[in-house]
C-alpha cells in the first residue's frame, strides 16, 4: 500500500537531516527549473499567481538553484498545516522505516517524492500555467508517468492528497488498481461540508496515525479517531472512506 499527499507552498531549508535518495525525475525537474530561470520577474509572478514579496522570495530560489546541494529531506522540506501535524521532527526509527516505505509527496516541480529524497525550496503548483513547448500543462507534461511510478510496487493507494494533486493520478486509473480517498467532514444544518483547514489537518493526523500504528491494510484506518472524527459506514464506499466529527 501506498499514500499520497499533497506538497505545500511554504518551504525551508534543514541540511542537518541526512538525505537518502534524490527524487526519480530529476531530469525533468531540471527541465522545469531552466524553463522558470528563463523567465523575467513578472513572467514568473505570473505563473505563481501571488503578491510581491513572495514572488521575489521565490525568484531567488530559481535564481541560485542547484538541484544537488543544500538538500533538506521532502517531509522536513513542506511547512504547511498538514505537515505539522504529520509531525515528523518527532518520529522515531520505526516511524521512519514505515513512512519511507509508504509515503508519496506529489509535487509540480518533482513529480513524486519519497520522504527522504532530498530537495530544495520552490515555487511551482501542479495546476501552474506553464507555457511547455509540446505540452497543455504540468498535468500533462507529467503524463502517465507518475501513476506509473506510484504503482510500480503496489496495488492499492490511499489518497489523502487534494483534487489539484491526485488528478494526476486518477485519470490514469484502471481496473488493475485500487485508489481509495479519505474525506474528513463535519455536519453543518443537517449538511455534510468540508472545510480546508480541518482537511489538511486531519490528513496530517492520520498519516501520523499510520505510522504509530504501523498500518497495512486500508480497512484498519477505519479505527483512525483523531481531532474529534469518527469513521462512518453509512456515508462512505468502495471508493471513498468518511470520517465525520
Amino acid at each position: 500500500m501506498k499514500v499520497i499527499i499533497s506538497p505545500a507552498k511554504k518551504m525551508n531549508v534543514d541540511t542537518e537531516f541526512e538525505i537518502h535518495n534524490m527524487p526519480c525525475f530529476l531530469d525533468k525537474t531540471e527541465f522545469l527549473m531552466k524553463y522558470i530561470q528563463n523567465l523575467s520577474y513578472e513572467e514568473a509572478k505570473n505563473l505563481w499567481k501571488c503578491n510581491d514579496k513572495i514572488a521575489k522570495i521565490s525568484f531567488e530560489y530559481f535564481s541560485n538553484m542547484s538541484l544537488t546541494e543544500r538538500l533538506t529531506p521532502a517531509i522536513l522540506a513542506y511547512e504547511g498545516i498538514q505537515y505539522k501535524y504529520i509531525s515528523p521532527n518527532v518520529f522515531d526509527i520505526e516511524q521512519w522505516k514505515y513512512i519511507e516505505n509508504h509515503l508519496c509527496i506529489l509535487s509540480g516541480f518533482y513529480g513524486i517524492l519519497r520522504p527522504l529524497d532530498g530537495v530544495v525550496p520552490y515555487r511551482l503548483e501542479m495546476q501552474s500555467k506553464v507555457m511547455l513547448s509540446g505540452y497543455k500543462d504540468l498535468y500533462d507534461y507529467w503524463g502517465d508517468t507518475l501513476f506509473k511510478k506510484l504503482y510500480d510496487d503496489t496495488d492499492i493507494v490511499l489518497n489523502l492528497a487534494s483534487k489539484e494533486y491526485s488528478k494526476c493520478i486518477e485519470k490514469h486509473l484502471n481496473d488493475q488498481v485500487e485508489f481509495i480517498s479519505c474525506t474528513f467532514a463535519e455536519y453543518k444544518e443537517g449538511k455534510i461540508i468540508t472545510k480546508d483547514t480541518f482537511s489538511k489537518m486531519a490528513r496530517g493526523e492520520m498519516i501520523r496515525y499510520m505510522t504509530e500504528e504501523k498500518i497495512e491494510k486500508i480497512s484498519e484506518i477505519k479505527n483512525f479517531n483523531r481531532l474529534g472524527y469518527r469513521y462512518s459506514e453509512e456515508k462512505s464506499n468502495d471508493k471513498n472512506i468518511v470520517f465525520i466529527r
